[in-house]
């Protein structure tokens, strides 16, 4: 495909570029940075009484979920406890926002308690797995009694927000949100390598990537909740997809990543180490790639995971395994075959038709490809040269099935 070979170039590019030290300062020289203030945050503590809350945030003022956010990751019973808190009294700890226009919030960190209260208030929630008050198992707000809501609602939640005045441009402003996001993420729910991605980049790859995500073939072949109706007409995942592992910790998101970066790994510049060639994917797409070409490869991904399962259906990303009762199908999709088949069914769309027709020899002729080769499949084998052969494998076997099947 001319994209890959496009893709490539600018990949590897970057990737023999080699980090430089920074300078040597005097004294002097780090007073007068210190005094300018060229990296200081201006801030401005504030408190909103809980009532409040679902109001202000329906405003519009407040954007829940910038793109270096994390997705919803609290459950039921984590919001509950939250709740919980309020009731006896215990300190919450503050929000923080972000004022990137007069009067205009990002929430930076504190999307989840935000949302529970709104949940709350709305009686979206119903209370389970309290510690303390276990009487009020399965109720919502509404029905409370009274004097239990009164005392929430006497309860506030504080604030710390930077302000406008804190970055000179929106340069600045981008490098500092993610450098706060970081560093008040260090002591709660560790950050996943996607989740960190997500903070310290911003892109036109961003948002493609999350939408290819909810691909509903990439979905039922990862076991992951796929997009419902409404969800599709408004973006609302329901509770049963954001309460899924995979979704909540953006590693959905890092697998379509992953495809993109998989294809370009061949090479004198490809690494052994796939968290860093994502890391550099990532940094380069997001600052290079023109929104025209990020939609190309979207398309180049949908087209492919959908014609990966038209063919091979739920073992699409199976492996073969030697178990006690003999050579088997594993059920559970790999990383391993995600990568090989899905860059070997890439550079097979041009004759996605006739790898349909012939699904049933793709599968008969793939189960045999993995027995017999089954050290390259093993899972111990990562350098580079094994991640091309594998590719290499898988797509010489589609080649094989079209020219039998009389493509050429």
């Amino acid at each position: 495909m001319t994209t890959r070979g496009l893709l490539e170039d600018e990949v590897l590019d970057l990737i023999s570029t080699g980090k430089t030290e920074s300078p040597s300062m005097s004294h002097e020289e780090i007073a007068k940075k210190y005094t300018s203030g060229d990296v200081r945050i201006v801030t401005e503590q504030g408190r909103t009484q809980l009532p409040e809350l679902p109001s202000i945030i329906t405003t519009g003022r407040y954007e829940l979920q910038p793109e270096y956010q994390r997705r919803r990751r609290w459950s039921q019973e984590k919001q509950s406890r939250l709740i919980e808190s309020f009731i006896m009294n215990v300190p919450v700890p503050p929000i923080f926002l972000y004022e990137y226009d007069y009067a205009k919030y990002e929430v930076m960190d504190g999307l989840q308690r935000l949302t529970a209260l709104a949940d709350f208030y709305s009686d979206k929630l119903t209370l389970t797995g309290l510690e303390y008050w276990s009487e009020l198992e399965g109720m919502t707000y509404s029905n409370l009694p009274l004097q239990i809501r009164q005392g929430i609602d006497r309860r506030y939640l504080s604030s710390i927000v930077l302000l406008y005045e804190t970055a000179r441009d929106d340069e600045q402003a981008n490098r500092l949100k993610q450098l706060v996001f970081e560093r008040i993420n260090t002591g709660g729910i560790s950050l996943s390598f996607q989740e960190q991605r997500n903070a310290a980049s911003r892109g036109p790859l961003n948002d493609k990537l999350a939408e290819l995500a909810r691909t509903p073939s990439f979905c039922q072949a990862w076991g992951i909740p796929g997009p419902d109706d409404v969800e599709l007409e408004t973006g609302e995942v329901r509770e049963e997809v954001s309460s899924d592992p995979r979704y909540q910790s953006m590693e959905d998101i890092e697998m379509v990543l992953r495809f993109f970066a998989h294809r370009q790994r061949t090479g004198v510049g490809a690494l052994r180490n796939m968290r860093t060639f994502l890391d550099t994917y990532w940094r380069k797409a997001n600052s290079d790639f023109s929104p025209a070409l990020v939609e190309e490869l979207g398309k180049i991904f949908v087209d492919t995971i959908n014609l990966a399962y038209d063919v091979l259906g739920e073992r699409v990303f199976y492996i073969r395994r030697d178990r006690p009762q003999g050579r088997i199908w594993v059920p559970r999709p790999t990383l391993l075959a995600y990568d090989c088949v899905m860059s070997a069914f890439s550079q097979h769309l041009d004759v996605a038709d006739q790898l349909r027709d012939q699904a049933a020899m793709v599968s008969e002729r793939l189960e045999k490809l993995y027995d017999e080769h089954k050290s390259d499949f093993d899972g111990r084998r990562t350098d580079p040269q094994d991640v091309q052969r594998r590719d290499e494998l898988v797509s010489s076997m589609l080649q094989e099935v079209v020219s039998e099947g009389g493509a050429f």
